[in-house]
């Protein structure tokens, strides 16, 4: 029930000071001012609500949970603390419920254009990207000379295909804030740019004037590296990328022995075939796995264009249940330390609690299509916990996927790109990637397709068909149409499978030859074939 009764005038002020000490960052004052609120009236759905923000936003996440939790329980029909709730929900990766508690706060038709973008970022982290676009469109509406506002709604107009509106947003972005620089290079990608229609002087012209800024370097030069390589000037967008990833490269701590450390591990701890008779027997789950940019995506919209198939985008869901499920005494994270104790899971538990951890959404078709690319490491896990499930690995040209992987601007405090800032470091990753592939081939034998870019490219049907077959599914016509999947796309390919299947990508490392000599050396030291496909 709601909670209507007036608010005594003393905890009126001490709610709305704590408020204010909230939007000036205080969070210090604001949270002795919130605790002091929900001690005079424990019962006070907006001294919980404004406690749980405060918890947010200095990352005591159970807390926050607690008192969010508690203001919904209270005030249930108000759009703003349960916005709020599904926000500290998604935050602690629990998405199946932060996205039932997002719909609870849409039904309840919040009118305030922040809470809208806070809405719609819950939904971005739950994958409901068409709801994340509706929400930012609303905001935007209410609020169009917001540059962060304008930002959201570009990036969910670019998921959703439509790529005008994209644009639009991240001119008005960068026109209102010249200095948002994530804008410029998503704006960049968005189309092939031409001689009569780009960006690069403008580029160039910022990048002098920000040349002590990080900020600007890293995104400033992902930009014109696109932009140049569009206009063929292929040393100049080179250049660009180096320079682009040098200046993240500084921000980030990746060592590439932790990767060689991790597979030796797994390798270690599945030396055999996996006996996978104990998991849990859902057949709804298809994962597709690989190297990024190496056509996940691509695949992923072909299967998905079946009627009895549901992406559910790059799900966090099974390496989150795996460190929630991990033995006593173990790492609650991936690690050599956790993949050590991995003989004492209950499989069947971790397969159970995977699946249901991707509901609701997942529940809507027979099939689901897991498309987290770093899920390769793993696979001995996901075929000991969901026995049945489907395995589908992409591989592409080595060459082509470390460039690809050099191209991309990657977020430097991803959990899983940090290799990504470093051509070498990348090569070194691969190498790995490979390894651990190998492995997983000897120890689960029939369990993994393996599809190669460019037969696929080459031979689309023959491909699709043997898509189709070993997901256990009746051959349809639409499949063959992925460029028409009206679903959102949130990946760096969200507008390139947008076009029917062509070549452009295959062989694209030629263009770059001069440049990867160190890095094909590195590739055949490691074992790998660089020759051309």
């Amino acid at each position: 029930m709601n909670n209507t009764k007036p608010t005594p005038p003393a905890l009126r002020k001490l709610l709305d000071d704590a408020r204010q000490a909230l939007a000036r960052g205080d969070h210090a004052q604001a949270g002795q001012l919130a605790a002091h609120a929900t001690q005079v009236d424990a019962n006070c759905a907006e001294a919980h609500y404004l406690a749980g923000r405060i918890c947010l936003d200095t990352r005591q996440q159970g807390r926050a949970l607690e008192h969010l939790n508690r203001a919904v329980a209270i005030e249930t029909e108000n759009a703003e603390y349960a916005t709020y709730f599904a926000l500290a929900l998604a935050i602690s990766c629990r998405y199946g419920q932060a996205l039932q508690v997002a719909n609870i706060a849409y039904a309840l038709t919040p009118a305030d254009p922040l809470t809208l973008d806070v809405l719609g970022g819950v939904y971005m982290q739950c994958n409901a990207f068409e709801r994340a676009n509706a929400m930012f469109r609303r905001a935007t509406a209410a609020l169009p000379d917001h540059a962060v506002v304008r930002f959201n709604a570009a990036v969910t107009a670019t998921f959703t295909g439509n790529l005008a509106a994209a644009e639009t947003h991240f001119d008005t972005c960068v026109a209102l804030q010249p200095t948002y620089w994530p804008a410029y290079g998503l704006r960049s990608r968005l189309y092939r740019q031409t001689p009569d229609r780009n960006h690069v002087e403008a580029l160039r012209t910022l990048l002098a004037e920000h040349a002590g800024d990080i900020d600007a370097q890293i995104h400033l030069h992902s930009a014109l590296a696109k932009e140049c390589e569009d206009l063929g000037d292929h040393a100049a967008s080179f250049e660009h990328m180096r320079l682009g990833k040098a200046a993240a490269r500084t921000r980030v701590d990746y060592q590439p022995q932790r990767d060689s450390a991790m597979v030796d591990a797994l390798i270690a701890a599945f030396p055999g075939t996996v006996d996978s008779g104990s998991g849990y027997g859902s057949d709804e789950p298809i994962f597709i796995v690989g190297m990024p940019r190496s056509g996940t995506t691509l695949v992923e919209r072909i299967l998905s264009s079946h009627p009895d198939v549901h992406s559910a985008g790059e799900l966090m869901d099974f390496g989150t249940q795996l460190c929630r499920l991990a033995p006593a005494g173990a790492p609650a994270r991936l690690c050599p330390e956790l993949i050590a104790q991995s003989h004492r899971y209950d499989w069947h538990q971790l397969g159970l609690r995977y699946v249901d951890a991707t509901r609701p959404q997942t529940a809507l078709k027979p099939r689901f299509i897991d498309k987290l690319p770093h899920n390769f490491l793993n696979l001995g896990l996901i075929a000991k916990a969901l026995p049945k499930a489907k395995i589908i690995c992409l591989r592409r040209h080595p060459l082509d996927t470390c460039l690809s992987n050099f191209r991309e601007a990657f977020a430097e405090n991803s959990a899983f790109h940090g290799y990504s800032f470093d051509l070498l470091d990348i090569g070194r990753f691969y190498i790995q990637f490979d390894r651990m592939m190998a492995h997983w081939n000897a120890v689960l034998p029939g369990r993994i397709l393996q599809v190669d870019y460019e037969t696929l490219v080459a031979e689309q049907e023959a491909t699709t068909r043997k898509l189709l077959a070993h997901c256990d599914l009746e051959w349809h016509d639409a499949c063959l149409a992925f460029q028409n999947n009206p679903s959102a796309v949130a990946t760096a390919s969200t507008a390139q499978v947008r076009e029917g299947m062509h070549r452009r990508a295959v062989g694209r490392w030629e263009k770059f030859r001069p440049w990867l000599g160190e890095l094909d050396a590195l590739l055949r030291e490691g074992g790998i074939d660089t020759s051309a496909a």
